[in-house]
């Protein structure tokens, strides 16, 4: 039997109970400090928001931090003031990334697994609901998860809520952005939307909370300062009557339909998740961004076939550009005014006030929430591809090379500045440089372009491309570790260059020569030493997901243009 410990008013209470209780108020303690209430430049307005690491990046509602600007001012339950930055937004998922300044040790909340939430699960809601609390002490509220995997309709214009948590603690205006932990203090969700009496705003059990795995897969692409892009397999699925759920529509210039898929395929299972219904399939398309691969499986004609799909943007880039239609925030009935909340006593009114030491660390440009943030990385990159590849890789030469491809057949590259050519065996390809990039040699979706692009990448991106910008991390070929990836863009040529995470090293690249055409695929072998200089001492080629050949290079020559090679 339970042992019992009687109270002041005279009542027996279980010590199991008390236990509990003090284990629930310990985890409040542990977990309150992380917990951001967000503010305009001015002290104005409101929101919430949750630390995730020690130097101050903090995740909240994009509709809490739209029309703020590049700054803001955030306040901890310490009792201080901190000056914070935008980072990045995602408009779709209502997700936006904020940096807290001024310290490098802020406390930070631990990252739960919401794939294990189930119903029935304790939860803490903790935000500013209404900014009641002057000393920004955050509320907190308490109850269970009524659901899970919920899919929540665009409203008003593409904001959508995949794959969220619902549950019955009280979330109201003010909550917007801030945590939803489980019982054990780990975050699970940022909470964002509730469903509200038809004429108020008064929650009517219904909370919903965008899940912390989502927000981890589009955690490094908001660190990139973009605006950011939800996912499409550029098909639509619909129902049958048997339940089976099969492609209505799809382009043709998907990578979908270039891996194989067509319309009536029934879909099988998706990122690994099974597909039963057209929802479902929405909820698992919705947690990942523009770019990702992910591995799919569908059947035809009793047959199942696996493949790995890149998936395209949700929208096009004007769509995403501030300024665009505003949607009411999801916990704002589109026919009723915003209740005013009150300003804490300790933030007076008063004209925005940016510290010069952080004025910058916000650039602004056409298609970022914050662009220092994208060049700051991205230099990082570049910087260690210098060390990688060495000084000399930049300068303006022609390349020469020599080796074999699987270990048979000879072969010859000059990658020179007008025309690359290759020989292999006793078969030529040339692509000159001056006109439209072919898919050659055959079969690997445009080996001579890709090395060009690889060859500019050394020489001179800055001077080169149209576009250069880190985009994010996503899984190498889908299924691998994660990478850091840097998009570049000359003409119709796309590439995708990839770096280990740990030691930053350039691991290999794909490059697509236009949209009609699956992209030819390269990975690095291990670095060594060829006539004195570093560099892969094999490339793996693929394309179209299948095997062409490893390039082992026996011999590299760089050649100065005026010596005669190339002109």
């Amino acid at each position: 039997m339970a042992a019992k410990v009687s109270s002041g008013a005279g009542l027996t209470v279980s010590e199991s109970v008390l236990q509990a209780e003090q284990q629930r108020i310990d985890t409040i303690s542990r977990i309150v400090p992380a917990v951001v209430a967000i503010f305009d430049p001015s002290g104005q307005g409101g929101g919430s928001g949750v630390l995730i690491d020690e130097a101050g990046f903090a995740i909240t509602n994009f509709h809490v931090v739209q029309g703020l600007g590049g700054f803001m001012k955030c306040g901890l339950n310490d009792g201080n003031v901190y000056d914070a930055v935008l980072v990045g937004i995602d408009p779709t998922g209502d997700v936006a990334m904020i940096q807290l300044l001024g310290r490098d040790d802020f406390p930070h909340a631990e990252i739960g697994d919401s794939d294990k939430v189930k119903m029935g699960d304790w939860t803490l809601a903790l935000g500013n609901p209404f900014l009641l609390a002057d000393d920004f002490q955050p509320t907190v509220t308490y109850g269970m998860v009524s659901g899970v995997h919920r899919y929540q309709y665009p409203a008003g214009t593409f904001l959508e809520y995949t794959d969220c948590i619902q549950v019955d603690a009280s979330i109201n205006p003010g909550n917007s952005g801030g945590p939803l932990f489980n019982a054990d203090g780990e975050l699970i969700g940022i909470n964002g939307r509730i469903s509200v009496e038809k004429r108020g705003r008064v929650n009517v059990g219904a909370g919903y909370a965008i899940s912390i795995n989502q927000v981890m897969n589009f955690l490094d692409h908001l660190k990139s300062g973009r605006i950011v892009d939800h996912a499409t397999l550029g098909a639509t699925v619909t129902s049958l009557s048997d339940g089976s759920v099969v492609v209505s529509n799809i382009l043709e210039t998907s990578d979908a339909y270039l891996s194989g898929l067509r319309r009536d395929d029934e879909l099988i299972s998706f990122a690994g998740r099974p597909v039963r219904s057209v929802n479902q399939f929405k909820n698992i398309l919705g947690i990942y961004p523009k770019g990702w691969q992910v591995p799919l499986s569908y059947q035809r004609d009793g047959k199942r076939t696996d493949i790995v799909v890149r998936l395209a943007g949700l929208h096009r880039r004007a769509e995403l550009v501030p300024g665009g239609p505003v949607e009411p925030g999801p916990d704002e009935p589109d026919d009723q005014p915003p209740i005013p909340i009150p300003l804490p006593h300790s933030m007076e009114p008063k004209a925005p006030e940016i510290p010069d030491e952080y004025k910058d660390l916000y650039e602004d440009k056409p298609g970022y929430a914050n662009y220092y943030f994208n060049r700051v990385r991205t230099d990082q990159l570049l910087g260690a591809l210098e060390e990688q590849f060495g000084d000399s890789s930049r300068q303006q030469l022609n390349w020469m090379w020599a080796g074999t491809v699987n270990e048979e057949t000879p072969v010859q590259f000059r990658l020179l500045t007008d025309v690359i050519a290759a020989k292999l065996g006793a078969e030529f390809a040339v692509q000159n440089l001056d006109e439209d990039p072919q898919p050659v040699p055959e079969s690997t979706g445009g080996l001579l372009t890709a090395l060009h692009q690889f060859k500019k990448l050394l020489q001179a991106p800055d001077d080169y491309f149209t576009e250069f910008y880190y985009v994010g991390s996503e899984p190498l070929d889908g299924t691998g570790d994660r990478v850091d990836v840097l998009i570049s863009t000359k003409g119709l040529v796309t590439s995708r260059w990839y770096f280990d995470r740990d030691d930053l090293r350039l691991v290999g690249f794909d490059t697509s020569i236009d949209e009609e055409h699956q992209p030819c695929e390269i990975r690095f072998g291990e670095m060594t030493e060829i006539d004195g200089r570093p560099f892969p001492e094999k490339f793996h080629v693929r394309h179209a997901r299948s095997e062409w050949g490893t390039i082992e290079l026996q011999t590299f020559e760089a050649i100065a243009p005026e010596a005669g090679v190339g002109q």
